[in-house]
């Protein structure tokens, strides 16, 4: 026999859908998935002692009946109930269909019981003389998910536990709620915080909440609402269309849309300002309960004639028969509509009421009706606004909010003359920017946050407004005055609750087989060939492929890419959706999908993708196959084979990253090539050099220092001599204060040595560069050269042009710091750039350094453009600190230009940018700079401060700071009448730089 999912009857197996419901049975075999669901767990307390007092017939009349009210309560809610232990029973919502208010239901299925409980004592007392008490436990979490149909076990996994432990831990007549349960539910409740619980079997400490209410309106957000941006074409379409009621009649406008895009959001924008000129009444469509058919029809009639949970029903009914101008045949259907008398009628009576009241209504003033939801209406509830919107008499304008599934449902829902839709789009990323500013009001964000949650968000206002609430909750953002300062690890911000429940149980609703179509899409990626998902789809369903997609395409789940010549692809409508139904995958199929799609790509793309673009989408799919793996057990021969092959391709991956500058790429593909390896193993070492470098570049000064510091331990003396050498330079950098001129020279020459003798010319390309640096921060711009013709020489014996270019970059530095004259240096620089062959941080680097120098021959404007178009090229880069340091000579453009306001510009900015980097070497030799450009401003206790900062900040033997930091105080003392001390100062700054 089959169980029907749905209403739970038994069926013959031959059945194709359900006889009793209609549902159809899945046509795919039955899968475990994984599900966010929420449990509720209870128990009675003292049942022992009333075995005691009761006999046992008795005993099991009462619990007949307690436990016939704890069901009512949670199937109600929509709870499955999976199991009565003794007195206990468990109950989960989300199965097995997940709703994206799953937790609501739980928490309001709990209240239930407990009220339940509260009348159900009274009968018992008077019955039997007992009165019973019992402990709740709500949680939310993730577990594995059977088909009860195939006759599998509902839920397994450690969300079910602690729903027992916070049960167990309850006192008496009690409800306690996780602390997932009780982020999802807590703008509904009232709750009140516990002492952290010491539950069995947990290792730490677990937040738990006592539930004290429900809220009958929910309460505002903790942090901002979104704000309507970018929504003028569909206000001035909802106006138009309140115009429009005066003179022609009803109007219905459905805006469609996906969840979040901003519906109610403009819905309630518009309301605001049709309150000037019409009465606005309010209702929302119900997905669950009992008879809910009316039910929004009975919020318009509570709404407007001031009817609450605190009046009775014969006051009620009273204040119905003033709306309806004691119009008793309207006051009659209208009543038994919404619950207010028992009385029967047919439908289309019910409807005629209902569209006779709201004539009256609209009859002195337009009437606006905002209906929420209507893809949870009930098919009768939509025909009667149909009804209403093509038979009324009376400037009444319907607006309704839904989602593209109701079109599932009304296919030619809102055609007609009187009925018209309004698609509602995502934002563009300019827009979302501004409503992620306009949530923080008068505080800024980071540039790194904003971009974080304005691609993450991809145009949906309310995934924008939760993923910035998540951020201040989370504490990777947090603020400081009147600006908000980031934390480093953004990238780890995982999905809100909120928006993953509201995903998955979009995803949830769907068919078998337009399921098993996603889900394997979801492992691909963003982007998908329809080949590739039929490649990856389970036996029966590869056939479907082609077919669901659309239907998944109509219900904005997917979107179609490909152009005429390419093969047939998909793209996510949003990430947050693709993540979502990867989150259903169990972790094992996970892995065997991401394995399968590396194979099937493997020969797929050879031919066709370039060599590092095949090696990274590879290399992916292989290591979260290895890692799924892991996670499950100890590895076996395969699961290490798949961990090896993954290393080879991301380094592959991530040594061309390297070559090419892209510092960021290389960091991360490096660093996931070294963690899929062994401590011990040869191929993680000759790894680690190269990402110690790259997280330099990128100024990750501690992570750099931990991966050379592993390297410089595992190499042998020549490896161990470079290795030591770039860890006294990312320690420099990042602070290291006098380790810079003490140890930089010397190690370097060590290094050299080493590596001169090991003939490794590559490594030593890397030492004399080094060694060029050092020279260069202590002013010896002679030695900076000569050491950077060294670098360029091995460079260019050992082949590798990324070293040469680095080098020849170097050189100009010392050309153009240094006494070579400024005709001499601009043409070595341009040289340097035409020998550059696309290295966009060479160009990037001495297009800059070219500026100062065509400044100083007096071409300002053409000085801007050079450095104008440096900045573009580095930042395009990503995060660097080269790219946050080029005011160190822009600032000297616009000193030249005489303009020391856009010197302090270019400066302040850049101060800003490496201070959130941590780096300090180059920030303080920035704010020296700003030190002159505020003096010139004539802003000398600014100028103090910073001076005092570059002091701090500059390293005791970094020549070129101590100098810079001397110049500019002895500045502020000619400005304060001290010239003795400014003498002193200034002589001290020429003799360092001597």
């Amino acid at each position: 026999m089959r169980v029907c999912a749905h209403c739970g009857e038994e069926n013959p197996d031959r059945f194709p859908l359900c006889g009793f419901c209609g549902t159809p049975f899945p046509t795919t075999s039955a899968q475990e998935v994984r599900k966010v669901v929420t449990v509720v767990f209870s128990d009675l307390k003292g049942s022992t002692d009333l075995g005691e007092r009761l006999d046992s017939e008795a005993l099991r009349e009462v619990m007949s009946r307690y436990f016939d009210v704890m069901r009512e309560a949670l199937e109600g809610h929509g709870g499955t109930i999976e199991k009565y232990i003794g007195d206990a029973v468990m109950a989960v919502f989300g199965l097995p269909t997940l709703h994206e208010d799953d937790a609501l239901r739980g928490v309001r299925a709990a209240a239930a019981m407990q009220a339940g409980l509260v009348a159900l004592n009274d009968e018992l007392d008077r019955r039997w003389g007992v009165r019973l008490q019992n402990r709740t436990g709500v949680n939310t979490g993730e577990v594995v998910a059977g088909d009860p149909a195939a006759g599998q076990r509902l839920v397994t996994g450690d969300a079910v536990n602690v729903a027992a432990r916070l049960e167990q831990a309850a006192p008496a007549n009690a409800v306690l709620l996780g602390p997932l349960t009780q982020r999802l539910v807590e703008e509904h409740v009232e709750t009140e915080p516990l002492e952290p619980l010491e539950l069995k079997g947990k290792a730490e400490r677990m937040p738990a909440f006592r539930l004290l209410a429900l809220r009958r309106e929910p309460r505002r957000p903790r942090h901002a609402r979104a704000p309507l941006v970018g929504r003028e074409a569909e206000m001035g379409a909802l106006e138009a269309a309140l115009g429009e009621i005066r003179s022609d009649g009803a109007r219905l406008v459905t805006l469609l849309g996906p969840p979040g895009v901003g519906k109610s959001r403009l819905a309630e924008e518009f309301a605001t300002s049709a309150r000037r000129d019409a009465t606005v009444l309010r209702c929302r469509c119900l997905s669950y309960g009992r008879g809910i058919t009316f039910w929004p029809l009975a919020e318009l009639v509570h709404e407007a004639a001031g009817i609450d949970e605190t009046t009775t029903p014969d006051l009620a009914l009273v204040r119905l028969e003033t709306l309806t101008g004691d119009d008793e045949p309207v006051t009659r259907r209208v009543a038994a509509a919404i619950g207010l008398s028992t009385e029967q009628f047919p439908v289309d009576e019910l409807f005629w009421g209902a569209r006779k009241l709201l004539e009256r209504l609209a009859r002195e003033r337009p009437l606006v009706l905002l209906v929420e939801d209507l893809h949870s209406a009930e098919l009768t509830f939509l025909d009667l606004l149909e009804h209403v919107v093509t038979s009324a008499e009376a400037p009444l304008l319907v607006v309704g909010t839904a989602r593209h599934d109701l079109l599932e449902l009304r296919p030619t829902w809102s055609d007609g003359p009187r009925a018209r839709r309004l698609t509602i789009d995502v934002l563009s990323s300019a827009q979302t920017a501004e409503v992620v500013e306009r949530l923080l009001g008068d505080a800024s964000i980071p540039a790194v946050a904003r971009r974080r949650i304005v691609d993450a968000a991809d145009g949906n206002p309310l995934f924008a407004e939760q993923l910035l609430n998540m951020m201040i909750d989370e504490g990777l953002l947090s603020r400081h005055e009147n600006r908000w300062l980031a934390a480093a690890d953004l990238e780890a911000l995982e999905m809100p609750p909120s928006l993953h429940a509201l995903l998955a149980a979009r995803l949830d609703q769907l068919g078998a087989e337009q399921r098993a179509v996603l889900e394997p899409a979801s492992v691909v990626g963003l982007e998908f060939e329809v080949a590739a998902v039929r490649a990856l789809a389970a036996e029966g369903v590869g056939a479907a492929v082609e077919t669901q997609l659309p239907v998944l395409s109509r219900k904005q789940l997917v979107l179609p890419i490909a152009a005429p010549e390419q093969d047939p692809a998909y793209r996510f409508r949003h990430g947050l959706v693709r993540e979502a139904a990867y989150h259903r995958l169990l972790k094992r199929a996970r892995a065997d999908l991401h394995e399968r799609f590396a194979a099937w790509a493997g020969e797929r793309y050879q031919a066709r993708a370039r060599g590092d673009e095949l090696d990274e989408i590879l290399g992916y799919h292989l290591e979260q196959a290895y890692r799924y793996l892991g996670q499950l057990g100890p590895l076996d021969d395969h699961g290490h084979a798949l961990g090896a092959a993954a290393a080879y391709r991301l380094a592959a991956a991530g040594r061309r990253a390297f070559e090419r500058e892209d510092m960021p790429a290389a960091a991360n593909l490096l660093r996931r090539a070294g963690a899929l390896l062994e401590p011990g193993d040869p191929r993680r070492r000759t790894l680690l050099l190269s990402l110690g470098e790259a997280y330099t570049d990128i100024a990750e000064f501690a992570l750099a220092e931990i991966a050379l510091e592993e390297a410089e331990a595992a190499g042998d003396p020549a490896g161990a001599a470079i290795a030591a050498l770039l860890r006294v330079l990312a320690r420099a950098q990042g602070g290291g204060g006098a380790e810079w001129g003490d140890r930089i020279v010397p190690a370097a020459g060590t290094a050299i040595a080493a590596l001169e003798t090991a003939g490794n010319r590559a490594a030593a390309a890397t030492a004399w560069r080094a060694m060029a640096w050092a020279h260069g921060t202590t002013g010896r711009f002679g030695l900076a050269a000569e050491a950077a013709d060294h670098a360029v020489a091995h460079a260019i014996a050992a082949g590798d042009d990324r070293q040469r270019r680095r080098a020849s970059a170097q050189y100009a530095v010392a050309a153009v710091y240094g006494p070579t004259p400024v005709p001499a240096a601009i043409t070595r620089c341009r040289e340097i750039i035409d020998r550059a062959h696309g290295d966009r941080r060479t160009e990037g680097l001495v297009r800059n350094l070219l500026a100062r120098l065509v400044a100083m021959d007096g071409d300002v404007a053409g000085a801007r453009e050079l450095y104008r178009a440096a900045q573009r090229t580095l930042r395009d880069g990503g995060r660097s600190t080269v790219a946050a340091s080029t005011s160190l000579d822009t600032c000297g453009v616009e000193m030249l230009a005489g303009d020391p306001v856009a010197a302090e510009r270019e400066l302040r900015r850049d101060f800003e940018a490496l201070e959130e980097m941590g780096e300090r070497y180059l920030r303080s030799t920035v704010a020296g700079e700003l030190v002159r450009a505020l003096i010139a401003q004539g802003r000398t206790e600014e100028a103090a401060s910073y001076s005092s900062a570059a002091e701090e900040m500059a390293a005791d033997d970094d020549v070129a700071s101590q100098a810079l930091w001397r110049a500019g105080r002895a500045r502020l003392l000619v400005r304060a009448g001290e010239t003795q001390r400014a003498v002193g100062l200034a002589a001290d700054a020429v003799r360092l730089l001597e």
